[in-house]
Formats: structure tokens, C-alpha cells, sequence
């Protein structure tokens, strides 16, 4: 479809256009079923998006909500294994590490298998680069068909012995009646460690960087810890790991002055829908005390990021934790301007070098 790309009018406007469907590259070569291919949460609007998501969410929501002492273990793990170093880079020694450990413990990934599940992990993170390379596209093609195999096994064996993990939660409820096929669960899962990964990474390396950039705040939340949860959320609306989302228009529409046609491609910006004067006084100030600040880092509407309770708490355990272990941090060279990953549409960085 036709892609048209505008600079938001108004964070209301930007809010409407984020229900609608969400517009997605469909990849070639992967080696799953019709229903598998065609399930995505992101890919559907209503009637069948609730089917899916509706299922979906109540076992994630559930186990979210008891699952921070797994955090905490995970990224007490992380924080132990950089010892004493006197420098490291926090993105690739705990930004980049805390999420997909924890979402394999949240569906109780194999030991044996961590490894390998890391690499596939990695690999199916491009999905989201548009230009990856023929080589990069291979890799990714092997790292979803592993993945959706692992995936439909471990369905396979939580049926036979049930465990408390995510996996067990949703076979029970497709066997409580939830119309759900076997390939629905293994993409959505999928799609919730591929999307979640990438942007939880972000969200906490986003996050040790503004707070050495700003020690004013840094020093405010370890004076005041419980500001924590809005902290996370300022990170989120300040710079946002997702830049620029798209969506397709349900029909012929008008959003900012500019005329839409049906089944036309939209991109927006969230991160300019979340610096909106209109709606964030001195928007372009980072303040963890912020009052009132509905941000759209997640999206809105029933395509609101199914993931988000589980970024935000990864956040709110990781970040506090990881100033408390290295108290005297600063960025290794105060002057260096930040190194951002190319990566289109996802607002992180490359490398962040700290000093102990």
C-alpha cells in the first residue's frame, strides 16, 4: 500500500490514528502453518483481534503480577556477573541481557536450550530492520522457524506435564475453550519476545543514559526510590523506544489537514506525539516528578503494546537495582555524543560506556 509520512498534528489526533491497525512487513520463507502465519495480534483488527488478544493478555497479566522476584534474580544474575570491572558497555552487559533472560524464565526455557534460545531470539530481531542484508535475512529465517519448532514443542510438553510458566497458562486456557489454535499461541508468543526484547533493551539503556546525563534526577530518585514507577514512565514518554509506528487507514480519512485513502500506510511519530507542548508543559525537559503525562510509548487502543507491564516492570527492578550496585557511575566519556543504533523506527543505542 501507499506510504505517506507526516509529522503529528496533535498528540488527540496521533492518539485516534494509533487504534488502527498496525501496518507490518509479512516475511517470506518461514516455515509455519496458514493460521500460524496469518494470527498475529498485530496484523488483526476487530472481530478477530480480541479472540486472540483477549486470551493472551489474561494469562500474561496474571503472571506478570507475580513474576518480579524472577526479575530480580535475573538482573541480581546480570549485575554479579560484571564483578568488579572498572568499565563495561551497560548496553551489551546488562541492557541488552535482563530482557530475554527473563522472558525465557517467564516461559521456564530450558537451561540446556538458553543458548540456543538467546541466538534465536537475536536473529528474530531482525525482522524488524527493513534493510537487512540477503545474509541477515537467511539468519532470520532459520531463527523463526527455530523458534516457532521450540515453541510448538514446548506446548507439546506442558500439555503432557504442566509447569508454572507461560506456556502451561495458555494451553490450559485453550483447554478451558479459548479458541485458540496451537500456531495462534506459538506466533503471538513469538511476536511478545521479539517486540518486547528490543524495546525493554531500550527502554532500560534509554533510561542509565538520561539518568547519567541528568544527575539532578538520578540523585532525586535515590533520595525519594519511590518515584520509581513515574521515573519509568517519564523515560518512556522522553525518549521513547519505539520513534515511529504506522498504521493503516480503515477508510478514507483526514488526519492532521492531510487527506488519507483507505488501506493507505501512516507513519507517526510517538516520540513528537510525547514532546506535544499542547499536552506536556516544557515538554523537552526530563523531570521523574512529572504529574499527569499520558504518553503514547506503548501505542493506544486496542493495539496498545500487549507487552507493557512487563517493560515497565523490568524497568522499575532494573534501574534501581543498577545504581545501587555501582553508586559512583558516569559515562566513560562525559563529552561523547550518544552512539544511536541505526535500526529504523526504535529510538536506542549502539553502545553505552560506563565507569565504575
Amino acid at each position: 500500500s501507499d506510504t505517506s509520512m507526516w509529522r503529528h498534528p496533535s498528540r488527540a489526533e496521533e492518539a485516534a490514528v494509533l487504534q488502527r491497525q498496525i501496518a507490518v512487513e509479512t516475511i517470506e520463507g518461514v516455515d509455519v502453518t496458514d493460521d500460524e502465519a496469518s494470527s498475529s495480534i498485530l496484523l488483526m483488527d476487530e472481530p478477530g483481534h480480541m479472540r486472540i488478544r483477549g486470551p493472551l493478555a489474561k494469562a500474561l497479566y496474571k503472571r506478570v503480577a507475580k513474576c518480579k522476584p524472577l526479575i530480580q534474580q535475573v538482573v541480581d544474575e546480570k549485575l554479579d556477573a560484571l564483578g568488579e570491572r572498572a568499565q563495561f558497555d551497560a548496553m551489551a552487559g546488562f541492557a541488552l541481557l535482563v530482557p530475554i533472560d527473563a522472558i525465557a524464565r517467564i516461559l521456564d526455557v530450558d537451561n540446556t536450550r538458553l543458548r540456543e534460545f538467546r541466538e534465536w531470539s537475536e536473529g528474530a530481531i531482525l525482522s524488524l530492520n527493513p534493510f537487512r542484508t540477503p545474509e541477515q535475512h537467511q539468519q532470520l529465517i532459520a531463527a523463526l522457524n527455530a523458534l516457532s519448532s521450540y515453541m510448538h514443542e514446548l506446548m507439546a510438553a506442558r500439555r503432557k506435564d504442566p509447569q508454572d510458566d507461560l506456556v502451561s497458562d495458555m494451553v490450559a486456557l485453550q483447554a478451558e475453550g479459548a479458541p485458540l489454535s496451537d500456531g495462534e499461541i506459538s506466533n503471538n508468543l513469538q511476536g511478545l519476545l521479539i517486540g518486547g526484547n528490543l524495546t525493554t533493551t531500550d527502554l532500560i539503556g534509554n533510561a542509565i543514559w538520561l539518568f547519567l546525563t541528568h544527575p539532578d534526577q538520578l540523585a532525586k530518585l535515590k533520595a525519594d526510590p519511590s518515584l520509581i514507577n513515574g521515573a519509568v514512565e517519564e523515560v518512556l514518554r522522553y525518549e521513547s523506544p519505539v520513534d515511529i509506528t504506522g498504521r493503516i487507514a480503515p477508510r478514507d480519512m483526514e488526519v492532521g489537514g492531510c487527506p488519507v485513502k483507505q488501506t493507505q500506510s501512516m507513519l507517526m511519530s510517538l516520540r513528537g506525539a510525547n514532546r506535544d507542548p499542547e499536552i506536556f508543559p516544557d515538554p523537552h525537559r526530563f523531570d521523574i516528578a512529572r504529574k499527569d503525562a499520558p504518553h503514547v510509548a506503548f501505542g493506544g487502543g486496542t493495539h496498545l503494546c500487549i507487552g507493557s507491564p512487563l517493560a515497565r516492570l523490568e524497568a522499575q527492578v532494573a534501574l534501581p537495582a543498577f545504581f545501587a550496585r555501582f553508586p559512583n557511575l558516569r559515562l566513560a566519556d562525559p563529552d561523547a555524543k550518544p552512539q544511536w543504533r541505526t535500526l529504523p523506527f526504535f529510538r536506542g543505542l549502539k553502545e553505552l560506556k560506563v565507569t565504575v
